[in-house]
């Protein structure tokens, strides 16, 4: 069965229409009206070889918070939708990426558990502006919004960095190649699912 999802949300604050084919090859379309935000999308599809579209558009003018925070919900929901039962995927994986000085671990496992740890961001990273809109703090509340929709766990490490721009970037990244190898197929157990308990 294809590991595809197409989702619409729709609210006063927002419109998103997201779809994601998780066996692609990382091609992405994306316009979420926030161009740094589309960088880091665009990241998050090209190294975990999900195909990625998205349009989202929404009350900027007041702030990009909305914006931001439902896409990735609705990023977070179409990955457990896309991922089914869980079957004969890998389930635990981690990344470790590097952008210039900058280094993040990202650590998964799609476990049907949401959680979401995030840790190492220097101090006044959550206040630094990047692009002219998006603030360091929302890189931490779209791992925690992507991470409660799709219920998985995560755990994300800042090992270094100074520019936030790297910073950011490299988390992203971490994500992405973390979620490529957790969500692929393992051969060796042949469609079933990995967890002990018989399901996930």
């Amino acid at each position: 069965m294809a590991r595809t999802a197409h989702i619409i949300r729709e609210t006063s604050e927002s419109h998103i229409d997201l779809e994601l084919n998780l066996d692609g090859t990382g091609k992405t379309d994306i316009d979420t009206s926030v161009p740094f935000y589309n960088h880091m999308m665009n990241a998050l599809g090209k190294h975990s070889l999900i195909d990625l579209k998205i349009k989202a558009w929404g009350d900027t003018d007041i702030d990009v918070h909305h914006t931001v925070e439902d896409t990735a919900i609705v990023f977070g929901e179409a990955l457990k939708q896309a991922l089914g039962d869980k079957r004969g995927i890998r389930r635990f994986a981690d990344a470790t990426v590097p952008l210039d000085e900058a280094l993040a671990k990202a650590v998964v496992d799609i476990s049907g558990r949401p959680y979401c740890v995030c840790t190492g961001e220097p101090a006044g990273y959550e206040y630094c502006m990047m692009g002219g809109h998006f603030t360091g703090s929302l890189v931490r509340h779209v791992m925690e919004s992507i991470a409660f929709h799709a219920g998985i766990c995560l755990h994300m490490q800042v090992l270094a960095g100074r520019d936030p721009h790297h910073i950011a970037e490299a988390e992203f990244k971490a994500l992405a190649r973390a979620l490529r190898f957790a969500i692929e197929p393992d051969p060796r157990i042949e469609g079933l699912i990995p967890s002990t308990k018989g399901a996930l």
